[in-house]
């Protein structure tokens, strides 16, 4: 049995844990990019233009 504490509630297993100022941050979210690229599922073009975009976001 799992118990919450209000440190710890909302968060799934799995899912990425809160952090500053940018949400997800901005290291996290290229990762899961790159990580999307290196598996096929966007191609290069995809992946420049996107972290393009995460980038101007900071």
């Amino acid at each position: 049995m799992h118990y919450l504490t209000s440190a710890h509630r909302g968060h799934q297993p799995g899912s990425p844990p809160p952090s500053g100022e940018h949400g997800w941050g901005g290291s996290r979210a290229e990762d899961l990019l790159a990580e999307r690229f290196a598996r096929g599922g966007i191609d290069e073009d995809e992946y420049k233009r996107r972290l393009a975009l995460l980038r101007e976001q900071r």
